[in-house]
């Protein structure tokens, strides 16, 4: 697939590539982004361009990673999104906002647009968003952008090495009233 360009009320939400490695490298310096993502720690500058340049484009061709950035209007990065695709009709939300933009509400806003997207476009059926317990900060993103929380797993993240528990949430099309591809029949 082709990589698409969203916009919100604030942002534009599009790949990023070769020319944002830069702002993709100095937000991932921040700590908590270092503590509460996956990604390598230390976070070289070999990760960033790796990502701009391999990971994210890969993803798109491959319809197995949906990337954004949230870009302010001014081009300022704001952070990142993306939706990695875990089974049919499932995909996986993840997300972090640089230091600088936090508590603008800029990442439930794009949360919320690519959730919407997936549905309508990708033939999503079910999201989930997991964090690591304690990410207080991630949930209550995942919250304001309508995911329910459906419980903790035990040992379900890897971070760097160590398996830690994580919160689970879901968002279904109908939490946004909008139509499943699939049926669905709830638990009584």
């Amino acid at each position: 697939m082709e990589p698409v360009t969203l916009t919100t009320d604030r942002l534009v939400l599009r790949t990023v590539g070769p020319q944002d490695t830069e702002a993709v490298y100095a937000a991932a310096q921040d700590p908590d982004i270092q503590r509460w993502t996956t990604i390598p720690s230390p976070y070289l500058l070999e990760h960033a361009r790796n990502f701009a340049e391999q990971a994210v484009p890969d993803g798109w061709a491959n319809d197995s990673m949906f990337t954004f950035g949230l870009f302010l209007p001014d081009g300022d990065l704001a952070g990142m999104l993306g939706v990695t695709m875990i089974s049919l009709g499932v995909g996986e939300i993840g997300f972090w906002g640089t230091k600088e933009h936090r508590g603008h509400g800029y990442v439930t806003e794009a949360a919320v647009a690519v959730s919407r997207w997936a549905f309508t476009e990708r033939a999503v059926d079910r999201l989930e968003w997991r964090a690591e317990v304690g990410n207080t900060a991630s949930r209550a993103v995942a919250r304001r952008a309508g995911y329910t929380m459906e419980g903790t797993l035990r040992s379900a993240i890897n971070n760097n090495g160590v398996r830690r528990d994580c919160w689970i949430a879901s968002l279904l099309p109908s939490d946004l009233t909008l139509p499943s591809t699939s049926p669905y029949l709830p638990a009584p």
